[in-house]
Formats: C-alpha cells, sequence, structure tokens
C-alpha cells in the first residue's frame, strides 16, 4: 500500500526498480541517539597531532579497497595524522598487508569488530571521519559521527549528500583513492575538526534528526494509509501482473498463498479472540506531513 524511503536517492530508486507512483513513497530519513553520542574532546590526540577514524564492515561495498589505497598517500604526505580503523570483515586482511607493506604499524590502529557500546568512545578520539562507500541509502554512521563532533569526509554515493549541511562534510570528486586523498588533504589543511566547537555540531545534529521524530512520522503514514479503502484481492493480482509476466505470476502465487494462510490463521484463532493493541494519542512534530510529503532532515 505504501512505501518509506530513508532518503530521495533511496525513493528513486524504488519508483523505478519498482515501477511505483512516486507519491505511495514517503522519505523519512533515519536518526541517531544523540543523548549517547556526545563529543569528548579530552579523548582526541594533541595538537598537531590529528586521527582520522573509519568505522565499518570491511568489505567491498563499504570502500575498504579505497581506505588501504587512500592511507599510505595521505600518511606519506602528512607525518602527524594516524588512522583508526574499526570494524571486520572479509577484506581485514588487506588493511593488515597494507600497513605491513607500508611499514605503518604505528599510524594505522586496527582495532576489529567494535561493540556498538564502545562506538562512541572510537569516534570521539578522532578529529576527521572517513567514510569510504560504494552505495549507500543514507550512511547512518557519518550522522553519529558528527553527533560525535567530527568532520566527515566522504564519497558523493546514493543518498549521502542528502544527510548534513555543506560546512559539515566534504566530498571526494570522484570514487577514487586518489579524489578521496585530495579531500582528506583539504579538509586536513582547511583545519577541520580542529577549530569547530564539537558540542555546536552535536547540537545541530540533535536539531536535525531524532528517533521521536521518524516515530511520529511513521506512525502519521501508516494511519492516513490505513484509512483509506482497502484494495480488493484481484486489484492486488493486477497489480502484480502489470510487473511483468515471470515476477507478476510469482507475485500473484505470493499473494494468493498469504491469503491463503491468513484464512487459515483465522480459522485457527478468529479475530475476536485476538487481543487489541490500545490507541495511543501522540503529537506530531512539525516535521510531520501527509502520505508521499517530500521530508529531509536537512536543506
Amino acid at each position: 500500500d505504501h512505501c518509506v524511503a530513508v532518503s530521495f536517492t533511496c525513493k528513486e530508486n524504488i519508483c523505478v526498480r519498482c515501477d511505483l507512483d512516486p507519491d505511495s513513497v514517503s522519505v523519512i530519513p533515519n536518526a541517531v541517539d544523540a543523548s549517547y553520542f556526545t563529543p569528548e574532546p579530552s579523548l582526541r590526540a594533541e595538537a598537531p597531532r590529528i586521527n582520522i577514524v573509519s568505522i565499518s564492515r570491511l568489505a567491498y561495498r563499504k570502500g575498504t579497497d579505497l581506505v588501504a589505497q587512500v592511507i599510505p598517500i595521505v600518511c606519506a604526505k602528512f607525518p602527524h595524522v594516524n588512522f583508526i580503523i574499526g570494524g571486520d570483515g572479509d577484506k581485514r586482511l588487506m588493511l593488515d598487508e597494507m600497513r605491513e607493506r607500508h611499514q605503518l604499524h604505528d599510524r594505522v590502529e586496527l582495532l576489529g569488530s567494535v561493540p556498538h557500546t564502545e562506538v562512541r568512545s572510537v569516534l570521539c578520539r578522532g578529529s576527521i571521519f572517513l567514510n569510504c562507500s560504494l552505495t549507500e541509502a543514507f550512511c547512518i554512521s557519518i550522522l553519529e559521527a558528527a553527533c560525535c563532533g567530527l568532520y566527515v569526509v566522504s564519497t558523493r554515493v546514493g543518498g549521502i549528500p542528502e544527510v548534513l549541511p555543506p560546512d559539515m562534510i566534504g566530498f571526494a570528486e570522484e570514487v577514487s583513492a586518489g579524489a578521496v586523498a585530495a579531500a582528506l588533504e583539504r579538509a586536513i589543511v582547511a583545519g577541520k575538526g580542529q577549530h569547530e566547537d564539537p558540542f555546536d555540531l552535536h547540537e545541530r545534529v540533535r536539531d536535525m534528526y531524532s528517533w521521536q521524530q521518524v516515530a511520529e512520522e511513521v506512525t502519521s503514514v501508516y494511519d492516513q494509509v490505513v484509512a483509506r479503502p482497502r484494495q480488493t484481492f484481484t486489484a492486488r493480482l493486477d497489480k502484480c501482473w502489470a510487473v511483468g509476466p515471470i515476477a507478476g505470476i510469482m507475485g500473484m502465487f505470493l499473494v494468493t498463498v498469504d491469503l491463503m494462510v491468513l484464512w487459515l490463521l483465522r480459522l485457527i484463532r478468529p479475530d475476536e479472540e485476538v487481543d487489541r493493541a490500545p490507541e495511543i494519542a501522540l503529537p506530531l512534530s512539525k516535521r510531520s506531513g501527509g502520505v508521499g510529503d517530500s521530508k529531509q532532515g536537512t536543506s
């Protein structure tokens, strides 16, 4: 009946790939727990040393190959810059080999898997957060980093350009090691992550994103969709058939099976025997709007 996308880029992909009406897709971004991801400047390296932090799954899609190429370039140009890499995955060996090949054991710290309870403390050790993802619908990690007061350097892919204001993030001009290294160089030379007040960055992120707002917007969309007339079984089959002869038949089969399972469950346990959740009236935030409205946390 309706879809929720976390970014406008995600919405566009959904509409194109699934042949959906744009009005049937709402954009509600993810959020961050600002009460947990707070700055702690005392954990940062003493000037002039700079720590660049990257926390992600060490996989191709997350751009670990780029990270392995970027680190030696930046370390060669800036002797006072170190890297802290958190995460684990099938590309971990590539980082180990890079560190060994370039003798960067004292410049590159590989933490391995980082429990969620320790992500904040790792982020707060850095001044700049590096994201090299090759594809992302939203990327919560850069939001968490900015909430901890870090300046973000990232590839310009997917919905990432929609997440933060321009003064809080710098982009590589293309998805390549040279471009990412150049973006880091610009940030380092400009003193990004050094001169800004981390608590000011935190407050800005806190005002832009909250899970309370997300919950209110999803609830608003849900209520409006539920209030619509329900589609008939044949109408759902027609929508499936419109997708195509192969995928359409598969969709019609799945819809039919789902309906049969529902009928069976209702025979086993009738509707009147199912406990109903009480209705709770919640005030809607200022960002809440109608179904299909374009909503975004940043301009």
